[in-house]
């Protein structure tokens, strides 16, 4: 029998490759110190985790509309318009399971065979992998340090071309921890609008992002793009990984498109999640999560730090989510080899380039800042001593 193409073209993804090593590691008897995935070790808010509870007493759970429950749409357009100042209608919002929904929605309403597709190289693997599945073509522009890692409106009009359908912008990056400069969001938004190009922004780490200097909050695309396509998450911001809640917000013309998708593909979220999740909302909720994104803050600078004392450059240190890129290079080691060798010896489980793109793909490894501090600070120990075995002498 044999498999589609598709499936033969799929890349494995390598952090979960590593992952998994990680976890045969344990069940043999060793302890590993897991920094390759970007999970918060918070779980979900008390008042979620009560909701969840409440939910679950024995009443019908039904399927919910394919568009998710409207008093959860309408929680979340209520968020957008007291943090970002945008009306949202919330008919145009899209509750799905988990972001990667949100993406396969959106790409299956917007791409087809032969269209190009402009994201940034290192960018998130699935997002490549998803355009691919609709017979796109990913137009990956090498970014660098200079750019911060990020796509830059100067890049993204030396990748167009006249089959050009989509920009694909995250914000902050995975793997990067990296922002686009607010004013090089807008520019690429207006010149992909100018010429009927939808703009596709990925803001699931945009409330792990840092304060502008004047304490500003992190903006969103909406608010200078109203008619941008929107993914954003229940999984990083507020700690519910395993609940698989994502949401996008999509312009009018697209939501019966997208309804008609989601009912095929998916026909509904979680019911109990999306009831569970409206607690997320909740004012104590949000102080809980602002807590928690203030402790990634001193984790980040605990790696810097660390990172810098082993020589391990970070050439854009992170301003959002929990990652830090830093370069290999130094070790004499590729990022594969490195990780390899990481998580044999010292048992510490990290994530290589490969999985993020070609342009750093031998030389950059990310790190999940995710975990705890004790987790971190021994990741860090071991990594020392495990480089500390790299160099000729021994020391």
């Amino acid at each position: 029998m044999k498999l589609s193409e598709r499936a033969e073209r799929v890349e494995p993804f390598y952090a979960m490759d590593f992952t998994k090593r990680a976890a045969e590691l344990v069940a043999a008897g060793h302890r590993v110190v897991t920094l390759s995935v970007g999970e918060p070790d918070f779980g979900a808010p008390p008042l979620v985790r009560e909701a969840m509870r409440d939910v679950m007493d024995g009443r019908p759970l039904p399927y919910t509309p394919a568009l998710g429950i409207p008093a959860l749409r309408g929680d979340i357009a209520a968020f957008y318009r007291e943090r970002h100042g945008v009306d949202i209608d919330p008919a145009r919002i899209i509750v799905t399971s988990g972001a990667s929904s949100a993406l396969l929605l959106v790409l299956a309403a917007t791409t087809d065979a032969g269209d190009e597709v402009i994201m940034a190289d290192p960018s998130y693997p699935c997002n490549r992998q998803l355009v691919e599945t609709f017979g796109g073509r990913v137009v990956a522009v090498p970014t660098t340090a200079g750019s911060r890692f990020q796509l830059d409106d100067a890049a993204v009009a030396d990748a167009w071309s006249p089959r050009t359908t989509a920009v694909m912008i995250a914000t902050p990056s995975n793997p990067t921890g990296t922002s686009i400069p607010f004013d090089e969001l807008e520019a690429i938004c207006t010149r992909a609008r100018e010429r009927g190009v939808w703009r596709i922004v990925d803001e699931i780490y945009l409330y792990l992002s840092d304060p502008a200097a004047d304490g500003t909050l992190p903006r969103s695309v909406l608010e200078v793009d109203a008619d941008a396509i929107v993914i954003n998450s229940f999984s990083k911001y507020f700690g519910m990984t395993g609940w698989r809640l994502g949401w996008a917000i999509v312009p009018a013309t697209l939501v019966e498109t997208a309804q008609r998708l989601a009912t095929n593909y998916f026909l509904c979220a979680s019911a109990p999640g999306q009831l569970a999740a409206r607690a997320a909302f909740e004012p104590a909720s949000l102080a809980v999560c602002e807590e928690r994104r203030c402790e990634l803050v001193e984790r980040r600078a605990l790696v810097l730090d660390g990172l810098a004392r082993l020589g391990l450059a970070v050439t854009v240190p992170p301003d959002g989510a929990f990652y830090a890129y830093f370069d290999v290079s130094g070790t004499g080691l590729d990022s594969w080899t490195f990780c390899e060798r990481a998580l044999e010896v010292a048992r510490v489980s990290l994530t290589p380039g490969r999985d993020f793109g070609t342009a750093t793909s031998a030389t950059h490894v990310r790190l999940s800042y995710a975990s705890s501090r004790e987790e971190l600070a021994e990741g860090l120990a071991r990594l020392g001593d495990f480089l500390d075995g790299l160099r000729p002498s021994g020391r």
